[in-house]
């Protein structure tokens, strides 16, 4: 154990202490490690640091601090741990070097999506921890800005197989403080507690050398309540005749601000000229050494006098760096500036910043020092937002915009850049300030487009933070507004608006068919684009019928997957297209379009749409008879849900896949976890969707009345489309399964015609399955025989598989056995290939029924493979390296080797390319 006298806080620490050697030797064996230090303030957590850092003998140790007047830079707090590291930023792969450089303001570019930063930095980290065991320590955690708290809790959550130990501390709130501690949540915790009141009287004996009264003692004891720091410091506050009697006033303050209070007599009682260094030095975040020098020159200060009498007193440090004894010594130093005194010293940094190298800290040094409205530091502001946006802060651009409004002279410029700050908290998710700005915004002199935007922004708030159902009206409303003023952005509003309302689907006024009317009634191009086709395409077949709008669709969606889509037209309008492709049985637009929709977010980094991506993905490869593809994709979306903090993707994939397989229980478990989400409780879709898997569940278990009841219940809201359409194909098969055909009747009419407007094979296909369950005799043979034909044509081999299964089943009821086990056999040899268990298991019975025996698949000698390990093995097949796959399944090259190696065993294999001989189909196992 380390000496007493170099940390006394770490009395009484032995547990503390004990579980970061365990971290550390760890480390030192390979495996990651992650701890949150949570506690009062002075309470040790520095002390804990400190430690870690003697005991890391053969390691690197990479240190940050977040400092609460740096809340506002973006990145501030990841750049400087990171920082001693950037020497390997170009060993990492082409995305994620530019998105860490970007971020960090090393070059230009467009600006990198939150996670991926968060990925760069994660391989930073590991590859650092490759040559000699990492460890990063965080202090102050709760004051870093928010785009670093963002990223290091990506990388901590992500971390496995990677010699890297990350340890924050995080200060607890006070009830003066409720946001301070809201960030770096849901990692392993270790409270750190004041000590025991042996250990406390201990300590406070070291540092009182002079007569104590018995009184005092307790009352200083009872008072601090354990914590370290205060038995240290508290006592400098008595006077010696105080501490001797026992007559000393009680304070009943908060601890954490007598502490302050102590640190702030401490620093007034200190020549004036020091002071001004002090306050100085608490201006300015970084503990540049030079930076402070030049600004104190500015100011007069004979600098060596006044830095030898400041580290005389023992709260401050000149090194490399400067540092404070304790934060609480920064913000005593900070009050005690007064509000003049604070701009002087701000005035002083602005004028010693490098306005070419650090433009932004500049600027935010100026905003600080200027006490009314000036239009040329406002503008300053403005630019330094647009510089923080392209490096991905958009926090930090909603900082820097909001207080460009508050210093603008000019009320239509502070209307418009309120505006600007509204739509950047937005995006930041902060809410509720982005509702107070755009209310300020309203009350400044916008023009008639910011007044539209500010509707438009209304709506966006709305949807994301109550549900689509919520901002639909508000979409509406901010669409027509925008009609005169900006067609390009009323039809990406109409777009939104229009899939806003497939999600909501069950609306009490209008929903989808109110936004088809206010789409139709919108000014019509004069040379329609493939949007405007699109648009009008589900408008037409909303309100005018399948058969008008379908063929207007088709023509769009071909357009879509025929010419190249840019970038941000495709991350727009890519999703709702592909779900229109579903709606209108267009199967090669679903499988091209969906496939580039991945490709594209993946390539661009969009991780805020690669979720939504993958699952309209996951759903063709579902349909194509690919199970084990889509596993995969609902391991990556599962991946981007842990990263995100969100498990919803995981559970949607889960309802789409799992039902194929017959696994009833884990069906259930998403349909219940979907129904049960706060974000989407209401939503028609949801209804739709959980009820079609049951269907579909149920229908390959041969349960047929729970899956008559449920198909039904998910063909009641036809302007959902997609799944509805796929609810009634269900509804078919199992009221005819019942005995009950009369009850389909109309269903079977209903996709009849809307084959009859799409023309795809799908359709048609599909269409001669439904009108073949409920007819008889040499007319259901022949559509029977008509689907298999279709369908074959297609990629839709789920579908295929189930036509020659009904077909089958048909066969044996007359009694044409021999043909029944022809084709009972194909559906149970593709069946089982797909991975529909249920299915398959149906036609084994069947094909038992004909009187044909058969086969036992071979049991597996090797042992299963997780689903993550199975993604990673696939993936491996293909071809792609372990950056590569650590990418894609945000996860670092490290972990992927480290999965390898466990597939290699099970599999019992040597090397990655025996991977591409065997079958994984089948393989995954719930991990």
């Amino acid at each position: 154990m380390t000496s007493r006298g170099a940390f006394p806080g770490l009395l009484g620490r032995r547990n503390e202490c004990l579980l970061l050697d365990d971290l550390l030797a760890g480390a030192r064996s390979g495996r990651s490690g992650v701890l949150v230090l949570r506690g009062e303030a002075g309470i040790g957590k520095t002390e804990l640091l400190n430690y870690v850092v003697e005991r890391a003998t053969g390691c690197r140790v990479v240190r940050a601090a977040g400092v609460q007047s740096e809340m506002e830079l973006s990145h501030a707090g990841l750049h400087q741990l990171c920082a001693p590291l950037l020497s390997g930023i170009d060993d990492l792969p082409e995305p994620q070097r530019d998105a860490l450089c970007t971020a960090f303001g090393l070059r230009g570019g467009t600006a990198p999506d939150r996670f991926l930063v968060g990925l760069a930095t994660l391989s930073l980290l590991a590859d650092a921890g490759g040559n000699q065991p990492l460890v990063c320590l965080i202090d102050d955690a709760q004051w870093l800005d928010r785009a670093s708290a963002q990223s290091l809790e990506f990388v901590a959550r992500r971390l496995l197989a990677e010699s890297v130990v990350l340890v924050f501390a995080v200060r607890t709130p006070s009830v003066r403080e409720p946001t301070v501690g809201e960030s770096i949540t849901g990692l392993p915790e270790l409270p750190v507690t004041g000590l025991t009141e042996s250990d406390s009287r201990k300590l406070l004996d070291s540092v009182v050398t002079g007569p104590l009264d018995h009184r005092v003692r307790s009352r200083i004891i009872a008072e601090t309540r354990g914590n370290p720091l205060a038995l240290l410091e508290l006592p400098r506050g008595l006077a010696p005749v105080d501490l001797a009697d026992g007559f000393a006033r009680p304070d009943v303050r908060p601890l954490s601000s007598q502490i302050e209070q102590g640190f702030l007599r401490r620093v007034q009682s200190l020549r004036a000229e020091t002071q001004r260094l002090l306050f100085t030095a608490a201006a300015e975040p970084v503990g540049d050494v030079t930076l402070l020098r030049r600004a104190a020159e500015r100011l007069g200060i004979a600098v060596d006098t006044a830095v030898e009498h400041a580290e005389a007193s023992g709260l401050i440090t000149f090194g490399t760096w400067v540092r404070f004894r304790h934060p609480l010594v920064r913000s005593a130093a900070y009050g005690a500036a007064g509000l003049d005194g604070r701009r002087e010293v701000h005035r002083a940094l602005a004028d010693a910043t490098d306005a070419r190298l650090d433009p932004d800290r500049r600027a935010w040094h100026l905003a600080c020092a200027t006490a009314g409205p000036d239009e040329t530091v406002a503008a300053e502001l403005e630019r330094s937002a647009g510089r923080a946006q392209a490096r991905g802060g958009i926090a930090a651009a909603a900082a820097f915009l909001d207080r460009a409004a508050e210093l603008t002279p000019d009320p239509a410029r502070r209307g418009a850049r309120a505006l600007a700050a509204a739509q950047a908290k937005y995006r930041a998710g902060a809410f509720d300030a982005a509702r107070g700005l755009a209310d300020v915004a309203e009350l400044g002199s916008l023009d008639a487009l910011g007044s539209a935007q500010a509707k438009l922004l209304r709506a966006q708030i709305m949807s994301a933070s109550k549900s689509a159902s919520a901002g639909l009206p508000l979409l509406l409303d901010a669409a027509k507004r925008l009609e005169p003023l900006d067609a390009g952005l009323a039809r990406e509003t109409y777009r939104d608006a229009i899939y806003a309302a497939l999600t909501a689907g069950r609306l009490p006024k209008g929903g989808v068919l109110e936004v088809a009317k206010a789409v139709l009634s919108a000014p019509r191009p004069t040379e329609p684009r493939r949007d405007d086709l699109l648009l009008e395409g589900i408008a037409r077949l909303t309100t005018e019928g399948y058969a008008v709008g379908t063929p207007m669709l088709l023509e769009a969606l071909a357009a879509f997957r025929t010419e190249e889509v840019p970038g941000e037209e495709g991350l727009g309008w890519l999703p709702l297209a592909c779900r229109l492709a579903h709606s209108t049985w267009d199967f090669e637009s679903w499988s091209v379009l969906s496939a580039g929709l991945v490709d594209l977010a993946r390539g661009t980094g969009a991780l805020t749409v690669l979720p939504s991506a993958l699952l309209l993905r996951l759903s063709n490869r579902v349909f194509a008879g690919h199970l084990a593809d889509a596993d995969s994709l609902v391991v990556e979306a599962t991946a981007i849900g842990e990263a995100t903090g969100s498990r919803f993707f995981a559970h949607y994939g889960a309802l789409v896949v799992e039902p194929w397989k017959g696994r009833e229980p884990e069906t259930r478990q998403a349909i219940e976890a979907i129904t049960q989400d706060l974000l989407l409780r209401g939503e028609g879709k949801v209804v739709t969707a959980t009820q079609w898997a049951a269907a579909v569940l149920y229908n390959g278990l041969g349960r047929y009345e729970e899956a008559y009841e449920a198909a039904k219940r998910g063909c009641e809201n036809p302007q959902e489309l997609g799944l509805y359409l796929q609810s009634m194909v269900e509804f078919v098969e199992a009221s005819a399964r019942l005995g009950r055909p009369g009850d389909a009747a109309e269903t079977v009419r209903t996709i009849h015609d809307m084959a009859q407007a799409s023309g795809t094979d799908w359709a048609l296909g599909t269409s001669a399955r439904t009108r073949a369950l409920v007819s008889d005799g040499e007319a259901a043979d022949a559509l029977y025989r008509e689907a298999i034909e279709r369908l074959g044509a297609t990629e839709v081999r789920t579908e295929l598989a189930r036509v020659q299964l009904l077909y089958g089943e048909w066969l044996r009821r007359e009694n044409r056995r021999a043909d029944a086990r022809a084709h009972l056999a194909v559906a149970h040899e593709m069946l089982r290939q797909i991975g529909a268990e249920a299915f398959a298991e149906r036609a084994r019975r069947e094909l038992q029924a004909t009187g044909a025996k058969v086969r036992k698949r071979a049991a597996a000698t090797h042992e299963a493979l997780t689903p993550q390990e199975a993604q990673i093995a696939r993936l491996a097949g293909e071809g792609l390296t372990n950056s590569e796959i650590g990418a894609q399944l945000f996860i670092s090259p490290h972990t992927v080797e480290w999965h390898l190696r466990k597939v290699f065993s099970k599999l019992g294999i040597s090397s990655r390319k025996e991977i591409r001989t065997m079958r994984l189909e089948g393989e995954a196992t719930s991990a």
